[in-house]
C-alpha cells in the first residue's frame, strides 16, 4: 500500500521521517500532493525542543508526538464525494503539515467560524503567476499584516521592530509600506540584520554594539518611538522595549512568549499611558466587516498580489531549500543555532 512520508517529532529533540498511511479524502475533502512546505522556525523549534511550561497552551497543542508544519503549497490530485471536478489539478495554499500528501476540507459545511474553532486557516488558490518557493511563505505575511493593521501604524510614525526572524522581517517591510519612517530593526544576530531590505528608511541595530534608545533619538529628531513590535518571544524584554516608547505609544505583541514574567504595570503601562496590543492570527475577523474587511483570506490575497507585482523580494528571505529527507538534520542545525536561517523550504518533488 502506498505510504505518505511525513515529518514527525516523536519526542523532544528528535525529528524523523515516518511512512504513514496514505490519507483518503472523505466527503467535501480533497487530497493534495505537496510541492513545498516551509519551516516556521519559532513555533516549530519551540515544539521540537519542548521549551514550554507545564499546563500552558503550548503544552496542550504542541506536545509530542507532534506533526509540524502549517505552510503548504500543493496540487489537488484526488477528490472526495461532493467536490466539484473543477478542483482537480488546482494549486492550493493550505495550513497542511510537512507531508507528501495532506487532506483539506473544502465542502460547503466548512465556514470561517468552524475553521477558527478548529485552529485552521482554510485554503487559498495560488495565482499561476507565482512560483511555489514564493507562495509557500503565505501564512507568515498574513499574520504580520494583521499585526501591522492592529498597531495602527501611520504615515510618518517611528516604528521599532524587536526580533528579526521572518515575522520581524515582514513587519519591517510592511511598516515601510504603510509610510512609517524611520523603521528601526533590532536583533543581536548580524546574520538576521543582513536580511533587512536595502532601504534608507530602515535602520538595523545590534543592541550588543549600539544603544537602541540613542539610535532611535538620533534618527527620529530626538523623539521616542510611536509604536514598538515585540517579535522576540522573550517576555523579559518587554519593559526594555516599552522604555523606548513616547507617552501614549503602542506596543504590539506579535510573538508568543513562552514563560511568565513579573511586570510593572504602573511604570510601564499606566503612568506613561501605553497601549499594549495582543495580536494572535485568529484575531482576524472570520467574515468581512464594514469597519474591518481584512480577513485571513483577504490578507493572503494581498500578499499574493504584492509578490505578483514584484513589490516584495521573497528570494532575499530564502536561506535554504532542501529535500524533505534532510529535515531531521535541519532541525538539529536549528537547535544549535537558528540565528543564521530565515526561510527554510522543504521540497517534496521526489516523494511519490
Amino acid at each position: 500500500m502506498k505510504k505518505n512520508p511525513s515529518i514527525v517529532f516523536p519526542e523532544p529533540g528528535k525529528a524523523v521521517i515516518e511512512e504513514l498511511d496514505m490519507p483518503l479524502p472523505g466527503a467535501g475533502q480533497v487530497l493534495i500532493k505537496s510541492s513545498r512546505t516551509m519551516v516556521s522556525i519559532g513555533t516549530e523549534m519551540t515544539a521540537f525542543c519542548g521549551e514550554f511550561p507545564m499546563g500552558s497552551n503550548w503544552e496542550k497543542f504542541f506536545s509530542c508526538p507532534y506533526y509540524p508544519g502549517y505552510n503548504n503549497i500543493g496540487t489537488v490530485v484526488e477528490l472526495g464525494q461532493g467536490v466539484d471536478k473543477s478542483m482537480l489539478g488546482k494549486k492550493l495554499a493550505t495550513g497542511g503539515k510537512h507531508a507528501a500528501y495532506v487532506i483539506e476540507d473544502i465542502g460547503e459545511k466548512v465556514s470561517a467560524d468552524t475553521l477558527k474553532a478548529a485552529g485552521k486557516i482554510g485554503f487559498f488558490e495560488v495565482p499561476e503567476i507565482l512560483n511555489d518557493d514564493h507562495s509557500v511563505f503565505f501564512t507568515i505575511p498574513e499574520i504580520v499584516m494583521n499585526g501591522v493593521r492592529s498597531s495602527k501604524v501611520a504615515w510618518g510614525e517611528c516604528a521599532v521592530v524587536y526580533g528579526l526572524g521572518l515575522l520581524g522581517q515582514f513587519a519591517v517591510r510592511f511598516c515601510r509600506k504603510c509610510g512609517a519612517a524611520p523603521v528601526l530593526a533590532v536583533d543581536v544576530s548580524p546574520d538576521r540584520l543582513n536580511y533587512l531590505p536595502k532601504d534608507s528608511g530602515v535602520i538595523g541595530i545590534n543592541p550588543k554594539e549600539q544603544d537602541v534608545l540613542d539610535m532611535i533619538k538620533k534618527h527620529n529628531h530626538g523623539r521616542l518611538a510611536d509604536v514598538v513590535f515585540e517579535i522576540t518571544g522573550n517576555a523579559k524584554l518587554m519593559e526594555k522595549e516599552l522604555s523606548v516608547l513616547r507617552e501614549k505609544g503602542r506596543l504590539l505583541l506579535l510573538s508568543s512568549p513562552k514563560e511568565k514574567v513579573i511586570f510593572d504595570f504602573q511604570d510601564f503601562c499606566a503612568w506613561p499611558s501605553y497601549t499594549i496590543i495582543g495580536c494572535h492570527n485568529f484575531s482576524h475577523p472570520t467574515h468581512p466587516q464594514s469597519d474591518n474587511p481584512w480577513t485571513i483570506k483577504r490578507h493572503v490575497e494581498l500578499f499574493f498580489d504584492l509578490v505578483g507585482r514584484g513589490e516584495l523580494d521573497i528570494d532575499r528571505l530564502i536561506s535554504r531549500q532542501v529535500d524533505y529527507t534532510d529535515a531531521p538534520g535541519v532541525y538539529q542545525d536549528l537547535r544549535q543555532d537558528r540565528s543564521k536561517d530565515m526561510g527554510i523550504i522543504f521540497k517534496w518533488d521526489n516523494a511519490k
